[in-house]
């Protein structure tokens, strides 16, 4: 989606999520500049996309999270393996742990700072550890995570 499109219309976002509706997006939108499909196309691609969204909006509250735990959530179960070693209810604790700590710990400049930026991804890596999240996904997990808190950091400071 175009930078600060999900912020401009107060839609959940979240990193894996945000990247695949981005792409159906451009896809979409390519299409129709080619026109190699028609505006009713387009129309319907639109509303699915807005369907898409809802049904996002709802998983989370179903599973009890706020917008911005899911985010998380959906950050650390990308990788199936993780959600199968880990659990569920587990990822969720993992996911409202990192939001409180995470809030606590960004600054206006963080991602900017290297040692800010290096601080934040050990506290990351410790919450991982200590939930027993596998040692060899982390690496992924944690740029996962960050990358998903710098789209939800300017909200927060």
């Amino acid at each position: 989606m175009p930078a600060g499109f999900a912020h401009r219309f107060a839609l959940p976002v979240s990193h894996a999520p945000a990247a695949r509706l981005s792409e159906k997006l451009k896809k979409t939108l390519n299409a129709y500049h080619n026109r190699a499909i028609s505006t009713m196309k387009v129309i319907e691609e639109l509303i699915q996309l807005a369907k898409d969204l809802d049904a996002a909006t709802k998983a989370g509250k179903e599973m009890g999270l706020t917008d911005d735990e899911k985010a998380f959530y959906d950050a650390l179960a990308a990788n199936d393996s993780a959600v199968t070693a880990v659990g569920d209810d587990k990822l969720k604790l993992i996911a409202a742990e990192l939001i409180t700590q995470v809030k606590k710990s960004v600054t206006i400049d963080w991602t900017l700072s290297e040692s800010a930026r290096a601080k934040i991804k050990v506290m990351v890596k410790r919450i991982l550890n200590k939930h027993g999240y596998p040692p060899d996904l982390q690496d992924e997990a944690v740029k996962t995570v960050l990358a998903q808190a710098e789209l939800l950091c300017a909200e927060w400071v």
